[in-house]
Order: C-alpha cells, then sequence, then structure tokens
C-alpha cells in the first residue's frame, strides 16, 4: 500500500465513520421504528380479522413485498413531486423503508402471536380479561420473546439496505464514500473501508442481539431435589 493511498484512508474513515453515526443509524433507528409500528398494526388486523382492515393488511403486504425497495424509494422521491407532494431526502428514506419493512414484519408479529398457544388466551378470557388486557398482559409479552430475533435480523439488515438511501442523495455512509472515491480515484480501497464499516456496525448490533437473546430466553424450573 502506498504512502498516499494509506494517506487517504486514514482521513477518509473517520469522516464516513461520522456520517454512519449521525446519518445512517438514526436512518435505520427511525426507519426500524415506524416500519414496526406499522407491522404490529397489519399483523393484529388480520389476527383480528376486523373486515375491511384484513383485506388491506393482505394488499399492502403483497405490494411491498413484491416490489423493489429501490423502486419504492424513487417512487417516493422523484415520482411524488409529479402529484404535488414533494419530501426532503432523508425523510423520503425514512418513509419508504418504514413502509417495506413494515411489510415483512408484519409476518413476523403475525407469526409470533399465533405461535402463543390458544389455551392461554381462551384461559384469559375465562378469568375475566378483555381482549385488550389479553393482548398485552397475555399474549404479547410471550410473542415478543418469540419474535424478537427475526426482528433483530431485519434490523441488522436494514442498517445494510440504508446504502440504498444514496440513490436519492441522502449524503450517509456510503454516500460519503462515493464522494471521496470520485474525488481522490480511489474506489476500491474507498468501497473496501465502507464495507469494514458497516461490518463494525452490524457487528455491535449483533453482539446486542445475543446479549438480549440470553436474557429473553425462558429459564426452565430448577428440578426438585429427589425427583
Amino acid at each position: 500500500m502506498s504512502e498516499r493511498l494509506a494517506g487517504i484512508l486514514v482521513s477518509s474513515f473517520t469522516r464516513i465513520l461520522i456520517h454512519g453515526i449521525k446519518v445512517t443509524i438514526p436512518l435505520t433507528l427511525l426507519s426500524f421504528v415506524f416500519g414496526c409500528i406499522i407491522a404490529l398494526f397489519l399483523a393484529l388486523v388480520q389476527i383480528a380479522n376486523v373486515k375491511g382492515l384484513k383485506q388491506f393488511a393482505r394488499f399492502y403486504i403483497w405490494v411491498f413485498r413484491g416490489t423493489p425497495l429501490i423502486v419504492q424509494l424513487f417512487i417516493i422521491f422523484f415520482g411524488l413531486p409529479s402529484v404535488g407532494i414533494i419530501l426532503d431526502a432523508f425523510p423520503s428514506a425514512v418513509i419508504a423503508f418504514a413502509l417495506n419493512l413494515g411489510a415483512y414484519n408484519a409476518e413476523i408479529f403475525r407469526s409470533a402471536i399465533q405461535a402463543v398457544p390458544e389455551g392461554q388466551t381462551e384461559a384469559a378470557y375465562m378469568v375475566g380479561l378483555s381482549y385488550r388486557q389479553t393482548m398485552t398482559r397475555i399474549v404479547m409479552p410471550q410473542a415478543f420473546r418469540i419474535a424478537f430475533p427475526p426482528l433483530f435480523n431485519s434490523l441488522i439488515g436494514l442498517t445494510k439496505d440504508t446504502s440504498l438511501a444514496s440513490s436519492i442523495t441522502v449524503v450517509e455512509l456510503f454516500t460519503t464514500a462515493q464522494q471521496i472515491a470520485a474525488r481522490t480515484y480511489e474506489p476500491f480501497a474507498l468501497y473496501c473501508e465502507a464495507a469494514v464499516i458497516y461490518l463494525m456496525i452490524c457487528t455491535v448490533l449483533t453482539w446486542i442481539q445475543n446479549y438480549f437473546e440470553k436474557r429473553l430466553v425462558w429459564n426452565a424450573p430448577a428440578p426438585v431435589k429427589g425427583e
């Protein structure tokens, strides 16, 4: 490695990392939170069999799972202005990622809720709990434990997918690497450096996932002595 290239990588590392912290991570977290809210709503209306809303939820999931994420980004940022709706790049990216993630996470929530034994729901009704109390006190705490691993996997995947926001002019981690590569004519080294920074962020998220998964494991009761 030449001294010039080493100098470029050292000086660019901090700049790329700062944009990752200031833009990529907030973009990921905001999109994930809003996406989970959308997903939970879609899952609940399907399970509750709300007429009209159930069909809407299925149609929504079908559309957003069946079309590419980058097309959805382009429709929101470049397409909506043609009908009079103009959004900045960052909120456009948040909306696109949240809508897309909501479709995928809806199935995670739905399957997790349905994995809770029906007998527990019936028992809750027998002791006088309402539907809302049953869901919040009995079903959802157990469903969250089941859904946590795949939900966190979707968060890690979303962290990498935010690089697509560069296509609609969001100056995030990958965009910064592109700008430096265009100025220094070192695309291979700069893109590899960006990949390393993404890997660092995702590795930290994986450690966090492993920590909370251990905390959420149901502890089996200790065996009674003599049995």
